[in-house]
């Protein structure tokens, strides 16, 4: 092979390896967001599907302020077993990129930079230690001027939004 060829090779796999190591530490970033919800449902029910929506989904009251109406839940988030595993593998598959590219450059150190392979399961652990953590989510209900129902704002993760938002059928606001 020609040197521009290996170099360029070389470059090429050093950048993506350090994409893949944004994206393993990615996987643990904190993804908190807070949303402006509208319930066109009475106050009391709406409390109600609130209080049984989150203890289904494993998460306890932590404080409650009823003057304010604010409520703060708190629940475990398990790490995925699945996501471990995968980012186990494309740090796999990235070393081993790597460790060819710098095997076919140097040949006089032949088969050693395969060693690096070890250092693979450090991506499951990372994202296994990082993920798993307690999550708070904030609730706090207004009543809307026009009487057209309540106003939710809640600050928690994006997915658990998401699937708040679809599970009360709430209605965004802009």
């Amino acid at each position: 092979m020609s040197e521009l060829t290996l170099s360029s090779t070389f470059l090429l796999t050093l950048l993506l390896a350090v994409g893949l190591f944004f994206f393993i530490r990615a996987s643990v970033k904190d993804r908190t967001e807070e949303v402006k919800l509208i319930s066109p449902q009475p106050e009391d029910s709406l409390v109600a599907q609130l209080q049984q929506y989150f203890s289904q989904r494993a998460y306890r009251v932590v404080s409650a302020d009823e003057s304010q109406k604010q409520v703060t839940f708190e629940g475990y988030v398990q790490p995925s077993l699945f996501l471990a595993f995968f980012l186990t593998l494309l740090a796999a598959i990235g070393i081993f990129c790597l460790a060819l590219v710098l095997a076919i450059l140097f040949p006089q150190w032949g088969n050693l930079f395969f060693f690096l392979l070890v250092f693979a399961p450090t991506a499951g652990i990372f994202y296994w230690k990082g993920a798993g953590r307690l999550e708070k989510v904030f609730l706090k209900l207004e009543s809307l001027n026009d009487e057209s129902g309540i106003l939710i704002i809640v600050k928690a993760h994006r997915d658990e939004l998401a699937e708040l938002q679809r599970a009360l059928s709430l209605i965004p606001r802009e």
